[in-house]
């Protein structure tokens, strides 16, 4: 299956190389760029991509705004950051408006291939640096317990449930899930969902 992508960043060369960094791998097509939110929310509404990938600080309507309005119509594309920008303040904010993921642009391109598969799966993708900086931001966060809510997430997810599913079970929205995961994440010290159910068997957590 071929992965279709819209690509929104308000530098054209950013979007010339990205262009190019897809088109040259085999199972994604870019299908249209945009150089601000507003032209990204009106493209994802027509092209219907399985993927946007979108910087979050543009002149005129930013990354965060065309992320809440893509959420607002229900538009079933997956949003994936990729930005500069790790701090706290625009980590959490993407990720709960209904990011399905968050990478910095000096990732390695094989990354940015399996962030994008991941993220067109409905997984919640993090960078490494960014899952590195959430965790470093709660105390001793091996051995911060999760919460009830927290641990039903997970076990659905081990049970193979996308956050689409869990969202559903559990009667809160996807962003919420997305959120959940993030603090999972943080909490067991990993990167991906995974990760998260290994680590959560390997200290009892989901029963052992």
């Amino acid at each position: 299956m071929t992965i279709r992508l819209i690509v929104a960043d308000d530098h054209p060369i950013v979007r010339d190389g990205l262009r190019g960094v897809f088109t040259g791998e085999r199972g994604f097509e870019v299908v249209g760029e945009a150089a601000d939110g507003a032209e990204a929310v009106a493209l994802t509404q027509r092209l219907r991509p399985d993927v946007v990938l979108i910087d979050l600080r543009m002149p005129g309507t930013d990354g965060l705004t065309a992320i809440r309005a893509l959420a607002e119509r229900g538009n079933p594309a997956r949003v994936l950051v990729l930005t500069t920008y790790d701090t706290d303040s625009d980590v959490l904010p993407a990720i709960e408006a209904g990011a399905t993921g968050y990478l910095l642009k000096d990732a390695p391109r094989d990354e940015l291939f399996r962030a994008v598969r991941a993220a067109a799966r409905g997984e919640s993708v993090l960078s490494p640096a960014v899952a590195s900086r959430l965790m470093g931001r709660m105390r001793e966060p091996a051995r911060e317990p999760l919460s009830q809510r927290e641990v039903e997430v997970l076990r659905l997810v081990a049970r193979g449930a996308t956050n689409r599913d869990a969202a559903r079970q559990l009667f809160i929205s996807e962003a919420t899930v997305k959120t959940h995961l993030l603090h999972i994440y943080a909490k067991l010290g990993v990167n991906d969902r995974a990760a998260a159910v290994a680590a959560a068997f390997e200290r009892g957590v989901l029963g052992g």
